[in-house]
């Protein structure tokens, strides 16, 4: 199980749940549910145990731990704190409530956590780790490092810490923790799957550090095919519903509807692909004093859903937007600003740097019709070099597999050339990161024109702000613009036939 999940009690039966069974009995099928990641199950299960035996602490811990794997953040958050109140002085449970609350970017409640976790147990490496995450999204880089150290000291066999520790420092020549990396990497009867894809993804940064280059790369192909082997990916399924959007949102479905959504201006999404620079322009905008930065939301697509649980017939996406009616696309945008603006409501614009809504600019336009577009581009082979390299908490099935990504990549154009032929002419900023790194401060201007507000010289100094980034590109942000990542690839083109055949005539743009 991950991190944070207490078992309390082995398993012990099947049986459907009665009167008559006994709590151990329930904590058993409780636990067999968490293990197999059957939440909602486990869920139930824990409420009928704290309704007979409120005080038990272990189980408000799991009861949290479960909410958190849904994504049910506040549930989460409550379970934590009940569990803390009923045994205070438990630091898996505080971490695990620092993890919750980092996941709701409340960074300083959650540092606290995790600092309080430190004081009860010194030797909490979890602590340590987490500590140094938030402080690395913070942009503390060296108290980060530190941390990240620490963690590794605790638990030197624990390969997912040197990962973290690789993306706040950079290893060197004679590096202790490269040697400590290498010399597990010679002991795979002791690790699991999951420890030896982090150790590789970690030993890849090393090598890259180092500039060994082919190095690095034979540990990424290592490191993504044992995630690949973890994670269900339908890839037919997923390139089928881009074109089947491209095919229900023509200009004749977009003309009559369009004009007709939740007229205001606050929201700005950056879209495109991951590690296309979406989170530099984010920054930039963000460094805006009258733009606020709210980093990758999932609002839109629940507003979309929640929406479309109120239509007679219960349609997947894109079929049940192919629905809506003009009041629905104004409902998605009522719903998506009732939760987007509480997170700033003095400002005059909020980002939301969910690169994934590029597939729903077009519903984007119909719900929200003065919101900002920007879309973010980078040289298609880069783009998907730096998805390779990069083990994502959450999401981008697609990224593990080097043919899966190059076709995800030319459906994603496919699709964001759609939108560009169905929508009115500028409704959507293309930002290509090349320019923007070669040319700041012209392209600087021209997204925030397209936020329609009035230049700031602020953003050209986005690597000084202070605000928390929540994203792989965390420590690139921090320093001022360079072109160093530009043409990245070509460092492994040996390696990259399959990418290469994949993405077809992308490859040459």
């Amino acid at each position: 199980m991950p991190d944070g999940f207490l078992a309390s009690r082995q398993p012990s039966s099947s049986a459907p749940l009665g009167a008559a069974e006994t709590l151990p009995a329930l904590a058993g099928r409780a636990l067999d549910c968490h293990r197999a990641e059957r939440f909602d199950e486990a869920i139930a299960l824990y409420r009928s145990i704290l309704a007979r035996a409120p005080g038990l602490a272990v189980i408000y811990n799991n009861l949290g731990h479960a909410h958190a794997a849904l994504g049910r953040l506040e549930p989460a958050v409550a379970s934590y704190r009940r569990a803390i109140e009923l045994c205070p002085d438990n630091p898996q449970t505080l971490c695990n409530w620092g993890v919750a609350l980092a996941d709701l970017g409340r960074l300083g409640e959650a540092e606290a956590k995790f600092r309080h976790a430190i004081a009860l147990d010194p030797c909490c490496a979890a602590a340590y780790n987490n500590l140094g995450l938030i402080l690395k999204e913070a942009g503390r880089l060296g108290e980060a490092a530190c941390a990240a150290e620490e963690a590794v000291r605790l638990a030197p066999r624990n390969p997912s810490y040197y990962d973290n520790l690789a993306a706040v420092r950079r290893f060197v020549a004679g590096d202790p923790y490269l040697t400590s990396l290498e010399a597990m990497a010679q002991d795979c009867a002791s690790f699991g799957a999951a420890e030896r894809m982090h150790r590789h993804f970690a030993l890849a940064k090393a090598y890259d550090h180092l500039g060994r280059f082919d190095d690095a790369f034979v540990q990424l192909l290592a490191a993504n095919e044992l995630k690949r082997r973890q994670i269900a990916y339908d890839e037919a399924a997923t390139l089928a519903g881009m074109d089947r959007t491209a095919e229900l949102f023509t200009s004749d479905f977009m003309r009559p509807r369009e004009g007709l959504g939740e007229p205001a201006a606050v929201p700005v999404f950056i879209i495109g692909m991951p590690r296309s620079g979406t989170t530099l322009v984010e920054q930039i905008l963000a460094s805006h004093p009258e733009i606020f930065g709210a980093g990758e939301l999932q609002l839109f697509e629940q507003a979309i859903e929640a929406v479309g649980d109120t239509l007679p017939a219960r349609r997947p996406l894109p079929e049940a937007a192919a629905a809506f009616s003009a009041e629905h696309f104004r409902a998605v945008g009522v719903r998506y600003l009732d939760e987007l603006v509480p997170r700033a409501p003095a400002a005059a614009r909020i980002t939301d740097k969910m690169p994934a809504n590029f597939l729903f600019a077009g519903l984007i336009h119909l719900a929200l019709p003065n919101a900002t577009i920007i879309h973010v581009v980078r040289d298609p082979i880069d783009t998907c070099v730096s998805c390779f390299s990069v083990h994502f908490t959450r999401g981008q099935a697609h990224s593990y597999d080097l043919a899966e990504l190059g076709r995800y990549y030319r459906h994603y154009r496919a699709l964001m050339a759609h939108w560009h032929r169905v929508l009115p002419r500028g409704r959507i900023l293309d930002v290509h990161y090349e320019e923007l790194v070669g040319g700041l401060e012209g392209v600087a201007r021209r997204m925030i024109a397209h936020c329609g507000l009035p230049w700031d010289a602020r953003c050209l100094d986005f690597h000084r702000s202070e605000r928390p980034v929540r994203t792989a590109s965390a420590t690139q942000v921090r320093q001022p613009v360079h072109q160093g990542a530009v043409g990245r690839w070509r460092r492994y083109e040996r390696f990259l036939a399959p990418l290469l055949a994949a993405l077809g005539a992308q490859s040459h743009r």
